[in-house]
């Protein structure tokens, strides 16, 4: 572990340069420039990158913060179904507001909001307006362009991109972003190209893009990673032929830039009146990642490890209900493909084995739930559940007992202070469940840190676990799940409940 196969200043420096050309090539216009993937912590690029800073796109574009103003998009069904960053476990909608705390933080403007999609009597996507719009966030709602996306003379009128509101700009870089995938970036872009030029404004739109690496191999493990972490949008990435058909070379590129390339190029064509100086949707993008990787073997690991990890959380989500067997079946093929397994990922096994251990070993252990934890330096930590506390608040503290050298056996919690949160629990705040969760735990631990020093040792070292691998034999709670990835841990889990029970399992 703690192998570097990227460098996050190089494709810093790179990216920066290539956007200021893209500027630059306006002359005295504007770029609108669409964000593909996350642009503020980016964990999938981490993974797959080793090196790779999380927030390197939105330092990038701080540099250039006097030149540029933010603007998110989001599409209404995505707030009526409450879809789910997994990352972070929360919905879309609260994606958005943290995306907005989180620009402000780097002192970037926020523009506004675009509701992307937006139908009529929609209450849930209303009250998210006006919870905006309350706090001083403009919001615009675009309504489904009329004839997209086969009649270009339709979409590019006053019936289709010109129903749309004009969004007020005013700097030289647009950046158009959102919560994910489909969230109706380019639709905006496509749409303020066209009031800007019946303004007679001179604009151009670009791309910022990450995955698919257009310049490394097509079935090469980071680009089938991206492919496994969007298996639920049916993504399948491609050889780029409107490319090679203009230069001769191969691009790596996917299914829905390719399917979209020739109607976005003649509405582009069709709004400016000249002829489009994008011959390819490889030609669109900005996207220098590939010349940031430095160790091709680590990156190519790396991304192996992120292919088992999705279809580990595709699992989980088919038996939570969030997607369909299709997702599952997807990218279990894309695993095959690479010749892959869940056992390659060594915490799996480690959790497992050491659950049918107990198991074996005394009866009052047959609904035992083990989590195995990987530490830097490649030690296997493990930790079970018991009435006291969840399996990975027992992994949690006997990881950070080891990296302190102290035995396993020693307590760093009085168990008073466990006795006293569990009867507050149960007595008072009428829980069903005794064992203390891994919020719960820290909690306790911090307490202890006051008078004990071996505790305050202890909590020291938890800064040590970021970056971890861990995996757990049951499907962890959403607040183990949330507090896990808080740690920083790189957490999956076996496809099954703790209990039968449905509301308090």
């Amino acid at each position: 572990m703690g192998q570097i196969g990227f460098s996050a200043e190089k494709y810093i420096e790179m990216q920066t340069k290539h956007i200021l050309e893209r500027i630059e090539n306006t002359g005295s216009g504007r770029l609108y420039l669409e964000f593909g993937g996350k642009l503020v912590q980016d964990k999938h690029a981490m993974r797959v990158l080793p090196g790779f800073d999380e927030n390197a796109k939105i330092k990038l574009l701080q540099r250039m913060k006097d030149q540029a103003e933010i603007i998110i998009c989001i599409y209404s069904g995505d707030i009526t179904t409450n879809k789910t960053r997994q990352d972070f476990g929360i919905t879309y909608d609260l994606e958005v507001l943290r995306l907005i705390d989180m620009f402000r933080k780097y002192d970037l403007e926020i523009n506004s909001v675009v509701v992307t999609r937006y139908e009529d009597n929609s209450p849930a996507v209303d009250k998210f307006i006006n919870r905006l719009e309350r706090r001083g966030i403009k919001t615009y709602k675009h309504k489904f362009t009329k004839g997209y996306p086969t009649d270009v003379e339709t979409i590019v009128s006053d019936e289709g991109y010109g129903a749309n509101p004009y969004i007020e700009v005013t700097k030289p870089l647009a950046v158009v972003t959102g919560p994910g995938g489909g969230s109706g970036k380019l639709a905006t872009c496509l749409s303020q190209l066209y009031h800007e030029n019946k303004r007679g404004n001179k604009v151009s739109y670009a791309k910022f893009e990450t995955f698919p690496i257009w310049n490394i191999p097509l079935k090469h493990p980071v680009n089938i990673a991206y492919e496994a972490a969007t298996a639920d949008l049916k993504d399948v990435n491609m050889i780029d032929s409107f490319h090679l058909e203009a230069y001769g070379e191969k691009a790596v590129n996917y299914n829905r830039d390719l399917d979209v390339f020739p109607v976005v190029k003649r509405i582009i064509e069709k709004i400016t009146g000249e002829e489009s100086e994008y011959k390819s949707p490889t030609d669109m993008g900005v996207n220098m990642v590939g010349f940031g990787i430095t160790d091709d073997e680590v990156v190519r690991e790396a991304a192996c490890q992120e292919i088992i990890r999705r279809y580990l959380i595709a699992e989980c989500d088919y038996k939570k209900g969030k997607v369909d067997s299709t997702v599952v079946e997807r990218v279990k093929l894309l695993m095959d493909d690479m010749e892959l397994s869940v056992e390659d990922r060594g915490v799996v096994n480690a959790a497992r084995e050491y659950a049918e251990k107990k198991k074996e070993c005394n009866e009052r252990y047959a609904n035992v739930v083990a989590v195995a934890m990987e530490l830097r330096d490649g030690t296997i930590i493990t930790g079970r559940s018991s009435r006291r506390m969840v399996a990975a608040a027992a992994a949690i503290l006997n990881a950070i007992k080891h990296l302190c050298g102290m035995a396993d056996s020693l307590h760093l919690i009085s168990p008073y202070i466990l006795k006293s949160i569990q009867e507050l629990k149960t007595d008072v705040l009428m829980a069903d469940k005794t064992s203390l969760n891994c919020e719960e735990i820290l909690t306790a631990l911090t307490i202890s840190a006051a008078t004990n020093p071996s505790a305050e040792a202890v909590l020291a070292k938890l800064p040590e676990l970021r970056g971890c691998k861990a995996h757990c034999t049951a499907i962890l709670s959403d607040k183990d799940e949330t507090t896990l990835k808080a740690l920083g841990l790189d957490v999956t889990s076996d496809p099954e409940y703790i209990t039968n029970n449905l509301y308090y399992g």
